[in-house]
């Protein structure tokens, strides 16, 4: 009686899925699935703040699209935002078919929820410094991109702190993509108080213009995470090879 009270316990419990983004990316429906094997995201960086996202059902997403730092193939979606035209363009190739201003153009915030088969995009507005040094609210975006049971976050032209409504939009991010040039974006203390805010477990520095500027960085870093300085552009990401210790990974490319 014992031994079948356990054996309908087990089949009557539900199976464990991985958690979604939560809770921007976290409404149904989901548009991962737990599978036998382990769904691997590829991630590349073309250069300044533009990543290549790659989802295991080939969906090709770029970040901060300026037309300047592109893939070989066409992408199937693109964010921009509007810091400097090196972060986007109004003449984006013709055959993108999806393309997110991540700042506002009406009189409303940008939001948006996208999904292309395995991949779902939202973004978290926020504020930027204009070129005369006034606010322009909502200037920005983070976009969230979930695959694969990962939540990967582009900050964009982050250029404070997040507060606790940020995070609670947020929620849980797995990957985070930082500017930490120091100067355009947000000095390099804050980039690191909003890692720590933040919490991840993979941080990809971008928009740093010089090796100097990146080493600096990643000194100042090294007490609270673990440093890799790859030598290819590209890394292979999964929930299970996901590090125990939060990590810093430094991907070369052009600034």
């Amino acid at each position: 009686m014992i031994r079948l009270i356990a054996i309908l316990l087990v089949l009557l419990t539900p199976r464990l899925a991985f958690p979604a983004c939560a809770p921007v990316a976290a409404a149904s429906p989901k548009v991962w699935r737990v599978a036998a094997e382990d769904p691997t995201v590829h991630i590349t960086f073309l250069g300044h703040a533009s990543f290549l996202i790659e989802t295991p059902g080939d969906v090709r997403a770029v970040t901060d699209f300026s037309g300047v730092f592109a893939p070989n193939r066409v992408p199937d979606l693109v964010t921009m935002n509007h810091a400097h035209t090196s972060h986007f363009t109004m003449q984006p190739d013709p055959r993108i078919r999806n393309v997110l201003h991540g700042w506002q153009e009406g009189p409303k915030p940008p939001r948006h929820d996208t999904i292309l088969r395995d991949l779902r995009v939202t973004n978290l507005p926020t504020n930027i410094r204009s070129w005369g040094g006034a606010t322009e609210v909502n200037g920005n975006s983070i976009f969230i991109f979930e695959s694969a049971g990962l939540c990967i976050a582009h900050l964009g032209h982050l250029h404070h702190l997040l507060e606790p409504a940020d995070l609670d939009a947020l929620g849980r991010i797995d990957i985070v993509m930082i500017g930490v040039d120091g100067a355009f974006t947000i000095g390099q203390i804050d980039a690191k108080q909003v890692i720590e805010q933040i919490h991840p477990r993979i941080v990809l520095p971008m928009h740093y213009f010089t090796m100097g500027t990146l080493a600096r960085f990643l000194d100042m870093m090294r007490e609270t995470h673990a440093i890799e300085v790859r030598q290819e552009p590209t890394i292979a990401v999964s929930r299970m090879t996901l590090p125990d210790r939060p990590t810093i990974i430094a991907l070369p490319g052009p600034h």
